[in-house]
């Protein structure tokens, strides 16, 4: 028998909520090392199926995602029994490679099923199965199903409705379902936001539309959980833990849920229904992870938020983005559409079959609803738009505008909020904030991929007269090409003076240096020479580099990333003094 060096599996893990596979809780694992030919995966699958009936467990969905010679096995599983079905999927996979000659026995731990005896197996399964068992968690879900209600169930609590209508228990004491008041559980209005860029700018607009209309309002983000406009919890928050915070908290009368691709590929989506989905754009990041390697699966991803929608909801998408386009025709929603130009022509083929649109007309955004236009205000004005250069804010605004109105919020609600948001810098901090001190134009902002960061750098560039700085760096996690083509977006504006950075935290199985090494070559190779690129690996130090270089007249641009390391370089930048965000007359784009 031959060995393989690793275990033939990896990222095993339980699926708490709907997934990219289907609309249920489950397991799922990511094949490594042994190719998972076809003959390998049907038999993984035949003893999914023959343990998973043997267990009494229901014959449900079982689902193959194939990539680069590898696979991403998932099936679904009782709510109460996703420990259980995680050590089912391993056996099954282990299983299947030893019957094909693979010694799976050196991959064994006492206290798991043996890959080698099935009898064997089915015995350790079954009593892994009966002690996770809780007929009276399954009796709430199956209940809280039944009413459309949505269930949040942590390592500790279970919780259905949310806000106002929550109810909860601890997991060692679920009362019956017969016992329960549902007359006094409910939900409130629920909006998930995904995308590749600009999701955590749309869910504060959104939320500020939301408080707009008068409602308690809760959101969570990449910068924490925030009720109203206090924070309760700090930190990147934009997963399914983040979710439940929010949902259980008290007097809600609304939740705006930033929705980000990891917790989605880990765990599935916290909620089971929501009344409005938005998903902003999708661009090439995070391939290699959770079985994504290419933009179709990544959209797969992403339209996951659907499964929340069911027939009433309404999803949200970027009609300028192609592949979003192509992926529409095998959603079974109620789409709405936005895109730069109102007058598009999917846009105005949607209009004429009563459908909703949003879009820049004349310089006006106008919001398309059942054949009547609203005017949401003139582009220029808005403050996240610095004067209209900011594209990407038109199109966030544009999306908050039609997931506002699918919610309820007014028209003039929603203009109210364009008018102003982003004038003050507690709006979105961190996203597109303008500094002038000592006359040098600093523009600090997130943007963490090549689109983000040509979208920043096209604004930033705009009416440049001085030299142009740039802070560059890059999470551990992307691959060798993704960090070369950040570095290949960055020479294109020809800076004048780039500093490296390391990403403080996100280092993520790299050494401390290896990316702005990275990045060193990249550069050169395109052209910029070493006396115009520094290094300066902690990210505040980088930042005042780059400060103390600038002169009156320059741009610095200051992508941001580390949690300590925003608020020290907006210390900085305040300490020099500052002029506020700029308006339509004295934008960067006039």
């Amino acid at each position: 028998m031959t060995s393989p060096p690793e275990l033939p599996f990896d990222d095993s893990r339980r699926l708490t909520g709907y997934n990219r596979y289907f609309a249920a809780a489950g397991a799922v694992l990511e094949t490594l090392q042994v190719p998972a030919s076809d003959a390998l995966v049907d038999a993984w699958k035949a003893r999914v199926t023959r343990m998973r009936a043997a267990l009494g467990w229901p014959d449900a969905a079982i689902e193959v995602r194939r990539h680069c010679g590898q696979a991403s096995l998932a099936f679904a599983a009782p709510p109460d029994q996703l420990l259980a079905a995680t050590e089912v999927n391993e056996w099954a996979w282990l299983a299947a490679v030893h019957a094909a000659g693979i010694d799976a026995g050196r991959f064994h731990a006492p206290g798991h099923p043996a890959a080698w005896d099935e009898a064997s197996a089915l015995e350790t399964l079954r009593r892994l199965a009966a002690a996770e068992r809780s007929p009276p968690l399954v009796g709430l879900v199956d209940a809280a199903e039944r009413r459309g209600l949505n269930v949040l169930i942590d390592d500790d609590t279970l919780s259905i409705g949310s806000g106002q209508g929550s109810r909860h228990w601890p997991l060692a004491q679920l009362p019956d379902a017969a016992r329960v008041d549902w007359s006094a559980v409910h939900d409130v209005p629920v909006a998930l936001v995904t995308g590749s860029n600009g999701k955590t700018t749309t869910t504060r607009l959104l939320a500020a539309m939301s408080r707009a209309h008068g409602w308690r309002t809760a959101h969570t983000c990449t910068d924490g959980v925030h009720v109203g406009e206090a924070a309760l919890a700090e930190g990147d928050y934009s997963g399914p833990a983040g979710a439940r915070l929010a949902l259980r908290e008290p007097g809600i009368e609304a939740a705006i849920l930033e929705t980000a691709r990891g917790g989605i590929l880990r765990r599935g989506l916290a909620v089971q229904h929501a009344q409005v989905a938005v998903v902003t754009n999708l661009s090439d990041d995070h391939f290699g992870e959770y079985g994504v390697h290419d933009l179709d699966g990544l959209a797969e991803a992403k339209l996951t938020v659907a499964r929340a929608l069911g027939k009433q909801g309404v999803l949200v998408l970027n009609a300028d983005d192609p592949l979003l386009v192509a992926s529409a025709a095998r959603l079974a929603v109620p789409i709405a559409w936005f895109a730069l130009d109102a007058d598009a022509p999917g846009l105005l083929a949607h209009r004429a079959h009563g459908g909703r649109t949003c879009g820049v007309r004349r310089g006006r955004l106008v919001l398309g609803i059942a054949g009547v236009e609203h005017e949401l205000g003139a582009v220029e004005a808005m403050p996240l738009t610095f004067g209209g250069s900011a594209r990407y804010n038109i199109a966030n605004a544009a999306a908050a505008a039609l997931a506002a109105q699918a919610l309820g919020i007014r028209p003039d609600e929603i203009r109210m909020v364009l008018a102003g948001f982003g004038s003050g810098r507690a709006d979105n901090p961190g996203r597109l904030q303008f500094w002038n001190p000592c006359g040098i134009r600093v523009f600090l902002d997130y943007a963490h991929n090549p689109d983000g960061l040509a979208g920043l750098l096209a604004v930033a560039s705009r009416d440049r007269r001085g030299r142009l700085g740039l802070l560059l760096g890059q999470a551990g996690n992307r691959g060798d090409a993704d960090i070369r083509e950040l570095a290949r977006v960055a020479a294109s504006f020809q800076p004048d003076r780039i500093v490296l950075k390391d990403m403080g935290g996100m280092l993520r199985g790299r050494a401390s240096g290896e990316v702005p090494a990275i990045l060193r070559e990249e550069l050169g190779r395109r052209g910029l020479g070493q006396e115009r690129v520094l290094e300066r690996l902690d990210e505040v130090e980088a930042a005042r580099s780059l400060l103390e270089w600038a002169r009156p007249g320059d741009t610095v641009v200051l992508p941001v990333h580390g949690k300590q390391g925003r608020p020290a370089i907006t210390r900085l930048l305040a300490a020099m003094g500052s002029s506020g965000p700029p308006v339509a007359d004295s934008s960067p784009a006039s």
